[in-house]
């Protein structure tokens, strides 16, 4: 057999070798215009990072900067002046930042171990083989799909203590009379944690899902001859095996839920006081409404390398499970 790195073309008479026929040995062919293949890599790659350094990179570096500055937005005319480290040690010094963080932690705490908790119990019963499976999937998806201002804006009338269903609901269970939720001081953080619960449960609930039905039938099989018990079935097979989901779903809302700002404005707008002023709503103040640019930019840097740092942390115990 004749290896092809050693074909040559041999023109006719009077014809001349292109470079294309008359190609060395061993050197590949170029299929657009004699480039090489390392240029067409970088030419369709270029714009793709330039787009992620203009969208994602540029900000993240801008912002970093103003952190240092007491830039104004409101005031672009005004000098910017070079302060150092002063909005961090202000704002690590404040006592209501760390109330803002206490609210947030306080809300992604409580929605992380709800949702999960309601989520896997509604997979385990879809999960089973029975009539109606897909259709009630798919009312149970419906909140997910609403935009959080629609969903905020919506439990914000159930909510109300006289026309409201909610309250009516406990009443009629309780006899405690009309509630107000949103303008309880201590009801309030809970309203926002049943609404961001009964918003994203499926979410958890579908990642639980496919956990469940990646799991071999033989396994089931075993304990069975085993005369394993539920509990020890679900504590030995059902859960090691979904584990690595659960703590997916907890990864990917933690995140959001740190950063949840649409959803509890449209319901509180941070009150009654501050008792619901989750840290972006803060940094959201900061910036456009007292417009202390620099300051609310140190504050996100935080934001940033907490949630970075947390996240890291986070996915080094989710590969550790993995393995």
């Amino acid at each position: 057999m004749t290896d092809h790195a050693d074909i040559r073309y041999t023109a006719a008479p009077g014809e001349a070798a292109t470079p294309h026929e008359a190609t060395a040995p061993g050197r590949p062919r170029r299929a657009v215009r004699g480039l090489p293949d390392r240029w067409l890599a970088t030419l369709f790659v270029t714009p793709s990072i330039a787009l992620l350094l203009a969208i994602n990179i540029f900000p993240l570096i801008w912002t970093v900067y103003l952190s240092f500055t007491n830039f104004r937005a409101n005031q672009p005319g005004r000098p910017v002046e070079w302060i150092g480290t002063r909005n961090y040690e202000r704002l690590l010094g404040s006592e209501d930042i760390w109330g803002y963080l206490q609210a947030t932690a306080h809300f992604v705490v409580w929605t992380m171990l709800i949702q999960v908790a309601i989520g896997l119990g509604l997979a385990m019963l879809i999960n089973r083989d029975f009539k109606g499976a897909s259709f009630w999937t798919t009312i149970i998806l419906i909140p997910m799909m609403l935009s959080p201002a629609v969903v905020g804006t919506f439990w914000t009338y159930l909510y109300q203590p006289q026309t409201g269903i909610f309250s009516a609901i406990v009443d009629l269970f309780t006899g405690l009379g009309p509630i107000d939720m949103i303008g309880s001081v201590s009801l309030a953080p809970w309203a926002i944690i049943i609404v961001d619960t009964w918003m994203w449960t499926p979410y958890i609930m579908l990642l639980c899902l496919a956990g469940l039905r990646s799991i071999p039938d033989y396994l089931y099989e075993a304990a069975e001859v085993d005369r394993a018990g539920p509990f020890q079935t679900f504590w030995h097979i059902t859960l090691p095996r979904i584990l690595p989901f659960l703590m997916l779903a907890v990864l990917f809302r933690g995140i959001e839920n740190f950063k949840m700002f649409d959803m509890v404005v449209e319901l509180t707008s941070g009150g009654p006081g501050s008792t619901t002023e989750l840290a972006s709503i803060n940094l959201k103040r900061e910036a456009f409404e007292k417009w202390r640019t620099g300051y609310a930019s140190a504050f996100a840097v935080i934001l940033f390398v907490t949630v970075f740092g947390l996240g890291n942390i986070y996915v080094k115990a989710l590969n550790r499970v993995k393995s």
